[in-house]
């Protein structure tokens, strides 16, 4: 008989074309990733994945067991929906900052209303702090964002640092005063950004004021403007300056559900497991 757990492993690996990242998606190890895959062929007796150096192929009986695996998982995630289909109805409105909105949450969000057809969920993009406004005046029933230093009460997903954000291609050497890049008021990465610079003395100057995450990457690629920005966020073309560049340490970003206390407790704690599993942070550069 198949093993449940080897062939989520296995469908995982296929999915996201990485034995790191599907352990990341799983929140197992790579060696244990690896040490299912070994145990499934041995149950096949056949080579599922074609390894190489820095990569692997899918064999064709490995195409032909996926087939088959994401259709047991699909029977096997379908029975225990049938199981608990009535259990949560209602409307659910769920806060999520602009840098949290990604493929990962968006299937967990799908997922979560395809098991709990009776759940109306609807999602609102923002800035972390009007999002948890919102929650405290009964607008939402649940946030996912982040906190630089604040002790708003939630469950961490996870944490990394807050940098300071600069196009890879451009001189070190920086203007004063210092141009930034900048979300609105009510953003983590502003506020924790103006402290430091305040506190150490350093001169700045809004040079973009930016409504999205697109315009404040693109002022930081263009090299027009320094921006605070989780790690993970970083991508090509951007690069992490650091107190070597006469820069002060940011504080680090934890990322948080935070769940309005008014709302039913089962079906957000129920919305906020679903998402849980499915995100995770990414690989995190290295600062020059």
């Amino acid at each position: 008989m198949l093993d449940l757990l080897l062939l989520r492993s296995f469908v995982a690996v296929i999915d996201e074309g990485s034995f790191t990242r599907a352990a990341n998606r799983l929140h197992l190890t790579q060696p244990a990733i690896s040490g299912h895959l070994r145990r499934l062929e041995a149950q096949v007796g056949k080579p599922l994945l074609r390894r190489t150096t820095r990569a692997f192929e899918v064999t064709p009986d490995g195409e032909c067991l996926a087939a088959y695996a994401r259709a047991i998982l699909a029977l096997n995630r379908d029975a225990m929906t049938q199981l608990s289909r009535s259990t949560y109805q209602g409307n659910i409105r769920l806060g999520v900052a602009e840098d949290c909105v990604n493929a990962s949450l968006m299937r967990a969000l799908r997922e979560f209303v395809e098991d709990n057809p009776q759940v109306e969920l609807g999602v609102r993009v923002g800035i972390p702090g009007d999002m948890v406004v919102a929650m405290r005046r009964g607008d939402v029933d649940m946030v996912l964002g982040a906190q630089c230093g604040s002790h708003e009460p939630g469950r961490l997903l996870w944490h990394e640092p807050l940098v300071w954000a600069w196009a890879e291609r451009c001189p070190v050497r920086l203007p004063s005063p210092l141009p930034l890049a900048l979300f609105p008021e009510a953003c983590p990465y502003r506020e924790a950004a103006l402290t430091q610079l305040a506190l150490a003395g350093i001169p700045q100057r809004m040079a973009m004021l930016c409504t999205s995450g697109a315009s404040l990457r693109a002022a930081v690629e263009g090299g027009f403007a320094l921006a605070p920005m989780p790690a993970s966020q970083l991508g090509p073309g951007l690069v992490t300056l650091s107190e070597e560049h006469g820069l002060p340490p940011l504080p680090e970003a934890e990322f948080m559900l935070m769940i309005n206390p008014s709302g039913d407790q089962a079906v957000l704690a129920a919305l906020a497991d679903r998402i849980a599993e499915h995100l995770c942070p990414t690989p995190i550069a290295e600062p020059v």
